[in-house]
């Protein structure tokens, strides 16, 4: 790796190395703040609702921040967006801050946090949009690997985070999250006063329309079929809690959603004047919702599988060695690339047969030593999907610039939000429910929540009523506590793990299918002579 020769500027190393600052700045964030949940439930009296909401707050936050950079950031540049986010992760942490008192001060105290984690998220997606395409701009000719090397600093985040948890966990919850502030004091003055260039679109001076152009209306109809989603499963709730309305949970919020998302779509129609768009755009969004729900998704759902079926703390040991692992092996894709002579296509391939082999492999753990190997092969699997798919997007499509990159973004964002996590959700507890009601329908019927779990009901699948939480909980306190459980206590824990298992099993359809269009996509560019960047300025490539 040579930044100075793969550079297109003189500063390309430096304006590199402050995304990774950005970027990681959001990742100690996200780390830091899923350690205090628990904190600020027990400090304010928030109730595990407002937790989620907190917590559902940072992906939306992501999607405004990084569909709005995405769209406007050829026409007013880079350097603005990140004067904006700087902005935003400051006034977070200030905000965050100014929650305060005991749980007589619940009510405001959610607002503070609630708020404070929609901007820090904005701050976050708002870097997105700059950083992908700045780096893709910067490091034409070695895409894969320099996005790979700025996608390293989010599981860096994640591990320092992590860390910050175990060793600063006594201390007060407002120094821990503001140690963010560090990496983000370094980027804005990594950033300040650097000429950025301008992506290859900008510098030819595209309309939004030839923006848009190779999108279209197929590629559009993806990402609106998953805002009308976000809108009703994510963001509705939510309003709800803030306004007290129950419209935001109703028919009427439904169709609300759609009527929102059909408007957009139709704009992009209107913008790029009935283009139905390019079919390889389709397929990599398509692709990509997969990625956001195998990986973000399945990251908010593994340390509790794995705490549960080993123990707690061997969950979160486990998820900062995956962290770690994803963090060096980002640095290794140009070897991989070069070396071992695969295509971004092939790699990608490569990484969902891992992928879909590491969560089979971690479905059978019954030891930590077997847990490691399993979610090893799992990481090394997932590693590569992200940064990868941006390269992919910026190499065939260089006319879309920053707009499909930043769109593939808040797809796989979204579809984690809406699909992956909610959907293994509802998947464990529909496999460990049936798996207790097959054991002992009466002890069933006793442990069984009364509210039930629904996933994308307007498909009519079915609901369920999982094992009550919080009966749950007791018995998995009383295993910390090193206590005896009842013969009845040990058949449901036995149930939940294994609704764990059986959760991880159907987690590894989602990489299979991946598999298969990543295949497919290879004998595609086989077919048409192989794998290779395309320029605006060599006559239709951009659509070849």
């Amino acid at each position: 790796m040579n930044i100075k020769e793969d550079g297109l500027t003189p500063n390309a190393g430096r304006l590199l190395w402050a995304g990774f600052f950005a970027i990681l700045a959001a990742g100690i964030g996200f780390g830091v703040r899923g350690g205090i949940l628990a904190t600020w439930g027990a400090d304010f009296g928030c109730t595990g609702g407002q937790l989620g909401q907190i917590t559902g707050a940072g992906l939306q936050g992501f999607c405004f921040g990084i569909f709005i950079g995405g769209i406007i950031v050829d026409k007013i540049g880079y350097g603005k967006l990140v004067l904006a986010a700087f902005f935003f992760h400051v006034v977070s942490a200030f905000v965050t801050f100014g929650a305060s008192g005991g749980p007589e001060s619940a009510a405001s105290a959610f607002q503070f946090l609630y708020w404070g984690t929609f901007l820090f998220a904005v701050a976050n997606g708002t870097l997105e949009a700059v950083a992908n395409p700045l780096v893709a701009t910067l490091f034409p000719k070695n895409r894969t690997h320099y996005l790979n090397i700025l996608h390293a600093s989010w599981p860096a985040g994640l591990v320092i985070g992590g860390v910050i948890g175990w060793t600063m966990g006594d201390m007060s919850w407002k120094f821990q999250l503001g140690l963010f502030l560090a990496p983000t004091v370094l980027y804005g003055l990594m950033f300040l006063g650097q000429k950025m260039p301008k992506s290859e679109a900008s510098e030819k001076g595209l309309s939004m329309g030839a923006m848009f152009k190779d999108l279209g209306l197929l590629g559009g109809l993806v990402a609106c079929a998953l805002v009308a989603l976000f809108l009703k499963d994510a963001l509705g709730p939510n309003l709800q809690l803030l306004t007290g309305s129950d419209f935001f949970v109703s028919n009427g919020w439904v169709w609300t959603a759609v009527v929102i998302s059909g408007g957009l779509w139709a704009t992009i129609g209107v913008i790029t004047k009935g283009s139905m768009g390019h079919w390889l755009i389709f397929v990599l969004f398509i692709a990509h919702a997969l990625v956001g729900a195998v990986e973000l998704g399945t990251d908010s759902w593994i340390q509790n599988i794995t705490g549960n079926i080993l123990t707690p703390r061997e969950g979160n040991i486990l998820f900062v060695f995956t962290s770690f692992l994803m963090f060096s092996l980002r640095f290794c894709a140009d070897f991989i690339e070069k070396k071992l002579k695969l295509s971004p296509v092939g790699i990608l391939l490569v990484c969902a047969i891992l992928a879909y082999v590491g969560l089979n492999m971690a479905a059978n753990i019954q030891t930590f030593a077997g847990a490691l190997v399993a979610l090893g092969v799992y990481a090394v699997g997932k590693t590569f999907f992200w940064p990868t798919m941006l390269a992919v997007v910026g190499d065939r499509f260089p006319q879309s610039g920053a707009v499909a990159m930043s769109i593939m973004g808040g797809i796989g964002m979204m579809s984690a939000g809406v699909l992956g996590g909610p959907g293994l959700g509802y998947a464990k507890d529909r496999f460990a429910s049936a798996e207790l009601e097959s054991q002992n329908a009466t002890l069933y019927a006793e442990y069984k929540s009364e509210t039930p779990s629904a996933f994308l009901k307007f498909l009519k699948i079915e609901e369920v009523n999982g094992i009550d939480g919080v009966k749950l909980g007791e018995i998995q306190e009383k295993l910390k506590a090193g206590e005896d459980l009842t013969p009845d206590e040990e058949t449901v824990n036995a149930a939940s793990i294994e609704g764990d298992r059986q959760t991880l099993r159907a987690d590894a359809y989602i990489p299979a299918t991946m598999a298969v269009i990543y295949l497919l996509l290879l004998l595609y560019f086989k077919v048409i002579g192989g794998y290779k960047a395309v320029h605006i300025k060599e006559e239709g490539a951009s659509s070849s």
